[in-house]
């Protein structure tokens, strides 16, 4: 661990690779697990904000989930996620003509419908990031579905730091990726 501004950094990022391999795991981090995708308080604004633009994007499953639960779920540890789909699918989802998962917010922001890509959270993946009162704590979360990204980013030799630069930046800003990119050179 090193210490950047008030953030303390895993040394993973740095030291381990990861490209997604969307074609190869389908986009399954959008629909395994047991809980939405983590979201910042402003984000729950945003969602309330544009959902009637990504509505047309989403599928009925999804529509359904969100009409009945909300844009967004406080769980019971007063966290904010994304709803699920009978408690799988991020109501966010959906899927191209291969079945492959995609992010309707994300499609919706491609189009031009909206100006926010998605949750913090799923861009900066597969980082996390826990927030404590005093400084972030940024941390490379190792999930076994993300193994083919994580051989492909072996054989592209990309760092997940590389990998995640914009959506690092988006978090951080630019001076802080600068200095992540000093650190990085040393190791």
């Amino acid at each position: 661990m090193f210490q950047l501004g008030k953030t303390i950094v895993s040394e993973d990022i740095i030291e381990k690779d990861f490209v997604c391999n969307i074609s190869a795991c389908k986009g399954a981090c959008c629909i395994d697990g047991d809980a939405g995708a983590p979201l910042e308080a402003d984000e729950a604004k945003i969602l309330d904000d544009i959902y009637p633009k990504v509505k047309p994007f989403l599928r009925q499953e999804g529509i359904d989930a969100i009409e009945a639960q909300g844009t967004y779920i406080t769980t019971e540890d007063d966290e904010l996620e994304t709803p699920l789909i009978n408690g799988a699918d991020c109501a966010y989802v959906i899927f191209d003509e291969k079945k492959v998962a995609l992010c309707a917010i994300e499609e919706a922001y491609n189009q031009g419908e909206v100006t926010w890509k998605k949750p913090i959270s799923c861009h900066l993946y597969p980082i996390r990031v826990q927030e404590y009162s005093e400084f972030s704590a940024v941390n490379y979360h190792k999930w076994q579905i993300c193994d083919v990204a994580c051989t492909l980013g072996e054989e592209l030799q990309v760092p997940i730091y590389k990998f995640v630069k914009e959506a690092l930046i988006r978090k951080f800003g630019e001076d802080w990726y600068m200095e992540l990119e000093k650190v990085a050179k040393n190791y």
